[in-house]
């Protein structure tokens, strides 16, 4: 499902006449890892931690961008995600910025809830 995500989030980018994000494996670990402590409780639905894990995503890449996180709980498909990213103003800010790379994490609850994590990452430092 986290290969759906990045898709259908690079299907509406090229709708938009923006290049694909590529995915990196140190950006889809942190997502993970977030989207399972969101998921086991131990931190609320949140971007709490967010400064953490952009830390660790540069100094496993030494990609030092610029950086965003889209994260969401309880829908049952890449489809419905992706559809409510699109229609929050700041989750389609982060899937149409001007980043380069992605990761996208998934973890279902005990209760069988889904919650998502989606990193962004521009290669190129940019202060705007």
């Amino acid at each position: 499902m986290e290969q759906q995500v990045v898709q259908l989030v690079n299907k509406y980018r090229r709708s938009k006449g923006l290049s694909p994000l590529r995915t990196d494996p140190a950006m889809q670990q942190e997502a993970e890892r977030h989207s399972l402590n969101m998921a086991r409780g131990r931190i609320p639905l949140s971007h709490n931690g967010f400064e953490g894990r952009i830390r660790n995503v540069r100094e496993k890449t030494g990609v030092k961008g610029r950086s965003g996180e889209n994260v969401a709980e309880g829908y049952k498909t890449a489809r419905e995600v992706v559809d409510a990213w699109i229609r929050s103003p700041g989750h389609r800010k982060h899937m149409l910025g001007a980043f380069d790379l992605t990761g996208v994490g998934i973890v279902r609850s005990r209760n069988g809830n889904l919650y998502f994590t989606q990193l962004f990452i521009a290669v190129k430092y940019n202060s705007k």
